[in-house]
């Protein structure tokens, strides 16, 4: 199977072929065709993962095209790494799309968004298979163009549409910073390789300061895709396209492309000098970690609150890369994933129940949607890191790793361990607990799109319940590969060469269990026993909720810098145009409008008038000659 592994990709590229060009007229209007596609896919990758981790490898490469006398080689690559990735991107991407048939029946362009997902997972195989900058660069690109198109899937709703704009623009700042990076290591090396270059970093012919600016540079365009500081913005703004959208990209594709890039660069950062692209990479993590909770705290649309886990939970991975934990952040990266992908299906499935993305007139929804419910609240235990679910091995070996490393680091992770808790909590109290506070109007559109029925709310239909039940299996078992007591299979898998794990701290770990649990008890003292009367503590913190709500300005300062500022250029060079270049050509022509009107005496079509001047014109020459 390695060495058909370019193979995966075309399946659902063919999907979305087909889709497009048939749609209506195919099984399931597209949707079956979509399904099997990528459920192939999913399948190929597994045995792909069984044969890597029995030893098998590849690397399938051919010239593709020479640039200045050199030959630029491409291929697909067969490694612990992308044998992984395509085993996670096709399992949670096909229980995604099964469960789009339900979520997504009745809508009128449901075709094309098959179409769109098929295209997304076909960017997102093709990336993770790549042994080269080119075609990496060529994946994410493609991958940016699909979170835009699905993004504004209702392009219908202004809201869709700026937010799909937004995602477009923020992502591609980040992209020109990548672009750059591989210009530049391509320039030194000759090759867009990865071996190639890593090969010149050993040689001594890649290093130094020019090695720390590439590496930079590349990750830049991790900062886009991830949504990590300062390119977070797009974001929660992307929660206006449609639920297994939101769920595809915060959980298998687009956020996790940034991750995947930086591990599979890894050499460029951690040979830069003084572990200085590291640095940045770990403290970008942290920071995104920590801010992201504190925002997810005040925030009260349910899709919102976990579009900024998903920020948080991407900065815990780059803190992990960046702390030499390089098998800490890619287990997270894939149990992320699965809870991820849960806890927006799940969401998903209360928005299909009722008419209202705001949290606060949801509640009682445990009774009426149990396995939602339960559902929910095993994703929610492994996000926090509750043992012993799948992110409490992932996230505390983060936290453990940044112990070793650094502790201005592991104290940014473990206040996040606390605030993503306490934020978690506090959406499971209002979602679920007490009393239903009656939504929106019965049956109405609700937030995300689509109000599908009337009347109270009610459990989703098998074809969206399954995949919740799946997923919540595997948010229980997934850990457990990563688990010391069945001797860390993960990490034999994928660890990287040179890198030791860091030694267990018993302390430390109780610590961040500690910190997880104090933030569900300060949930429940705030949202459900309310110990303390979370509308008063919001009044005596005013200045502190006023600055969370407005997310720390740095969307205003967006505005004012490059749209308002953006917008007065705009004006300037309008005004340029209208009152300098068309004040000029205006001239030219009333110009030569009044010329035409003295002209028009001399040309009277009467002989004797053009005798005069003709006889006049041989005394100017005359007289001038004389004078000269």
């Amino acid at each position: 199977m390695t060495s058909i592994v370019w193979v995966l990709p075309l399946l659902p590229l063919a999907a979305f072929a087909a889709i497009a060009f048939w749609g209506d007229r195919l099984p399931g209007r597209g949707a079956y065709v979509s399904i099997a596609a990528i459920v192939l896919a999913a399948v190929g990758g597994l045995v792909v993962l069984a044969q890597v981790a029995a030893g098998a490898r590849a690397d399938l490469t051919y010239t593709w095209a020479a640039a200045g006398g050199r030959p630029i080689v491409v291929g697909f690559i067969v490694d612990p790494l992308s044998a992984v990735m395509v085993a996670m991107v096709g399992c949670v991407a096909s229980l995604i799309t099964i469960y789009s048939v339900g979520y997504m029946a009745g809508d009128p362009h449901y075709p094309r968004f098959f179409a769109y997902l098929s295209l997304f997972q076909f960017s997102m195989l093709f990336l993770v298979l790549a042994d080269n900058l080119l075609f990496i660069y060529a994946g994410w690109e493609l991958v940016g163009l699909c979170s835009y198109l699905l993004i504004g899937f209702w392009f219908d709703r202004p809201a869709a549409a700026r937010a799909a704009l937004k995602a477009f623009i923020v992502t591609r700042v980040g992209d020109f910073s990548m672009m750059i990076g591989i210009l530049m290591l391509y320039l030194r090396t000759g090759s867009l390789r990865f071996d190639d270059v890593f090969h010149a970093i050993g040689t001594g012919a890649l290093g130094g300061a020019f090695l720390t600016a590439a590496a930079l540079l590349v990750f830049g365009g991790a900062v886009g895709k991830s949504a990590q500081v300062p390119l977070h913005v797009w974001l929660p703004d992307a929660m206006e396209g449609p639920t297994p959208v939101s769920a595809l990209i915060h959980a298998a594709t687009m956020v996790a492309a940034g991750v995947y890039l930086v591990a599979r660069a890894y050499p460029l950062f951690l040979l830069s000098p003084g572990h200085a692209a590291l640095t940045v990479v770990a403290y970008v993590g942290g920071i995104t970690a920590l801010l992201a909770a504190t925002l997810a705290i005040v925030e009260d649309d349910l899709k919102r609150v976990l579009a900024y886990s998903t920020m948080s939970q991407l900065g815990y991975m780059m803190l992990g890369l960046g702390v030499l934990g390089y098998t800490a952040g890619m287990f997270h990266l894939i149990t992320h994933a699965v809870f991820k992908a849960l806890l927006f299906l799940g969401a998903g499935s209360i928005l299909h129940a009722v008419a209202t993305n705001d949290m606060r007139r949801m509640g009682g929804l445990a009774r009426a949607m149990p396995v939602t419910f339960w559902t929910f609240v095993v994703a929610t235990l492994a996000l926090t890191g509750i043992p012993p679910f799948a992110g409490f091995f992932s996230k505390d070996a983060i936290l453990l790793a940044a112990y070793a490393h650094d502790r201005v680091l592991w104290l940014l992770g473990l206040v996040g361990s606390f605030l993503t808790a306490l934020y978690m909590g506090r959406l499971c109290w209002y979602t679920f607990a007490g009393e239903f506070r009656g939504g929106g109007a019965p049956g109405a559109a609700h937030g995300d799109g689509a109000g599908h029925h009337a009347g109270p709310p009610r459990e989703s239909p098998a074809v969206m319940t399954v995949p919740l039940v799946i997923l919540a299996v595997l948010a229980i078992t997934v850990g457990w590969v990563g688990a010391g007591v069945f001797g860390d299979p993960f990490a034999h898998l994928i660890r990287f060469s040179g890198l030791e794990a860091p030694v267990g701290n018993s302390g430390a770990l109780a610590l961040a269990v500690a910190a997880a649990v104090a933030g569900w008890v300060a949930a429940g003292a705030l949202y459900r026993w309310r110990i303390l009367d979370p509308e008063a503590l919001r009044r005596s913190l005013h200045g502190v909720y006023t600055l969370l709500v407005r997310k720390y300005y740095v969307d205003d300062a967006y505005a004012w810098v490059f749209v308002r500022a953006g917008a007065a250029l705009v004006w300037i060079a309008g005004a340029f145009d209208r009152y300098v270049i068309d004040g000029l050509v205006n001239a030219v022509g009333w110009l030569a409008g009044r010329l035409g009107l003295g002209l028009r005496y001399v040309q009277s079509g009467r002989e004797e008038t053009y005798l005069l001047l003709a006889a006049l014109g041989v005394v100017v020459i005359v007289l001038v000659r004389l004078a000269w």
